[in-house]
């Protein structure tokens, strides 16, 4: 019988980023202490389905979505919760504290989220740090926050599970000098991640969804892929760049972005960000600004994966993100066409052994 049900009770009665961060760093210190480790493994330990994507070997197709773990500091512990990846960020360059609090909003009603964090990061360098806590100095500052040494490129990886890291802009850097903020974490952050997400979608950015539009995103994932082959040159390894549509687009320009998507060479489809839509919700908080996460997210998602998929046709592989409450919902993602799925709403309303639960039943 789950004790999830119990603990959730008292998690709600906290501010939601409140709850939020405390969970976030049980599950960190979970992941520095072996024994602790271990017995989570055992738990929430799932068989093995495996599934090959971009050219990366998955142990399983479920994987934590970005935004759980913005700055990397918790991937030892949420790797034993039985993910098949694990996509942290968004991680800006600089750090930047985000919009305003408060900035997250639970519609139980609804079983739903609302955020407008955008996009609080203690930046690359300190991110970098967490991804090599095993050389010097690097314990203390992945406990302590506090960074003892300069950049470090050494790949280094203690967690086992597949690593995604999600990049976005500064919120004080314009559109047209973005592309400088995503050459600059790529090349920070390939020789430490599996694969990289170029985030364009999130609706908490002023201005960042713009990055959408056909000339821009042209202009920025050339630039990209061509940095790109550069690190792959040097790192002697493949690098897969993916990208992170937003579910609001119209039919012409989720088309557009597709198509650019296939045209500059990228490998693979992240559908979908959070929604602005409003549509079914109930609760006296569904009028706050900001994204909107899971179940009313679930058949926009599922209807943008499908046009998605279909456009692609195989060329690449696509992850489908949104509204992933229970396994049926990630079941009928993989029926539509993705290869990996992503949860994180649901991990609030269902808790940990969801991905568990979804491995075993699809």
């Amino acid at each position: 019988m789950s004790l999830y049900p119990a603990f959730r009770s008292l998690l709600f009665k906290l501010e939601p980023e409140e709850a939020h961060n405390l969970t976030l760093q049980l599950v960190r210190l979970a992941g520095f202490l072996p024994p602790i480790r271990e017995a989570l493994k055992l738990i929430f330990s799932a068989p093995a389905r495996p599934v090959e994507a971009f050219g990366l070997k998955f142990r399983n197709p479920v994987g934590l979505a970005a935004g759980y773990d913005k700055d990397g500091i918790a991937i030892r512990g949420l790797a034993a919760l039985g993910f098949g990846h694990i996509e942290i960020g968004t991680v800006t360059s600089r750090p930047q504290p985000g919009n305003p609090q408060p900035r997250v909003f639970r519609l139980v009603e609804d079983e739903a989220v609302i955020n407008r964090m955008g996009f609080p990061s203690r930046g690359s360098e300190f991110v970098q740090i967490q991804l090599n806590p095993s050389l010097a100095g690097g314990l203390w500052e992945a406990i302590s926050g506090m960074p003892l040494l300069k950049k470090r490129k050494k790949k280094i990886k203690p967690w086992g599970a597949i690593l995604g890291v999600n990049l976005g802009k500064n919120k004080d850097v314009p559109n047209d000098q973005a592309v400088y903020d995503y050459l600059a974490l790529l090349q920070n952050f390939a020789p430490m991640a599996d694969y990289l997400t170029i985030n364009v979608s999130s609706p908490n950015t002023v201005g960042l969804r713009s990055l959408q539009g056909r000339d821009a995103l042209q202009g920025l994932l050339t630039h990209l892929n061509a940095q790109r082959r550069l690190e792959e040159i040097s790192l002697e390894k493949r690098l897969p760049l993916l990208v992170k549509l937003a579910p609001d687009l119209s039919a012409q320009e989720l088309e557009e972005a597709v198509g650019v998507t296939l045209d500059t060479g990228m490998d693979g489809l992240v559908v979908c960000n959070t929604t602005l839509g409003r549509e079914g919700l109930t609760s006296s908080q569904r009028d706050e600004t900001g994204g909107m996460s899971g179940k009313p997210l679930t058949k926009l998602s599922d209807a943008l994966l499908e046009q998605v998929v279909r456009q692609v046709a195989g060329r690449i592989p696509v992850v489908g993100v949104g509204g992933i409450m229970n396994a049926a919902d990630a079941r009928r993602k993989l029926d539509l066409g993705a290869s990996l799925v992503q949860v994180y709403t649901g991990l609030i309303y269902a808790g940990p052994g969801l991905v568990k639960e979804i491995v075993t039943k699809i």
